[in-house]
């Protein structure tokens, strides 16, 4: 699989990360903190991160800011011990794509990385209407991006299908089993609509679902 990167300051917690990552290419650093980390990222340029959230505590604000910029090489998934909801709402508004427990059992760690890599969030319950409100707010006041809205007429019967499950919250492999169809096929559908749409993630594909009144999406359950 793609490489990966476990970034920790403590060795025994990104040992215990390594366990449930079999069949990744798994690279650890130990560290104090991230301004240093930062060139590590770009060069290696790993298709997921796994920073623990202790690192980001040593200088909050200065810490955020390099963390944006590690977000636009990779996906970024926190492990936190006990934070608050308004830090974890910081790190997803920096570009972080997931929060989880840093004791995290082994096996359910790496469904965190695998759900993640398919382009999709992490986050916790309560965070979710926050985020999907924050969106809506943005996407509303953009006249450009409602007008879109009427390109769902241009997506297959299939296709919209495949988006109006994406948008409740199904997995690519629970949609194949649905309409018997492979996992390879559900991806290819899912590049079309996306490109049809316009957007880059499920998150947008929910939102544009939403406006359409054949769809019933409630975007409070269209996340993990």
């Amino acid at each position: 699989m793609n490489n990966l990167i476990l970034a920790s300051s403590d060795r025994n917690r990104a040992a215990s990360w390594r366990l449930g990552l079999n069949g990744f290419a798994c690279t650890t650093f130990i560290l104090d903190g991230l301004d240093a980390f930062l060139n590590d990222v770009v060069r290696i340029k790993p298709d997921v991160l796994l920073l623990d959230s202790d690192l980001l505590m040593f200088n909050g604000s200065v810490e955020l800011s390099t963390l944006k910029k590690i977000c636009t090489e990779t996906k970024v998934i926190v492990l936190v011990g006990s934070i608050s909801e308004d830090f974890e709402w910081a790190l997803l508004k920096a570009g972080v794509r997931g929060c989880c427990p840093n004791d995290l059992k082994p096996q359910d760690l790496k469904q965190v990385v695998l759900t993640v890599q398919q382009g999709e969030l992490w986050i916790r319950r309560r965070l979710t209407s926050r985020l999907v409100d924050e969106l809506g707010k943005t996407t509303s006041k953009n006249k450009a991006y409602r007008s879109q809205f009427g390109l769902l007429n241009h997506l297959t019967q299939r296709e919209f299908d495949i988006a109006l499950r994406v948008s409740k919250g199904e997995s690519n492999k629970q949609i194949a089993q649905e309409c018997s169809i492979t996992e390879r096929t559900v991806k290819a559908h899912l590049t079309e609509v996306f490109q049809k749409l316009g957007v880059t993630d499920r998150l947008n594909l929910a939102i544009f679902m939403s406006s359409d009144s054949r769809s019933g999406i409630n975007l409070e359950n269209s996340l993990h």
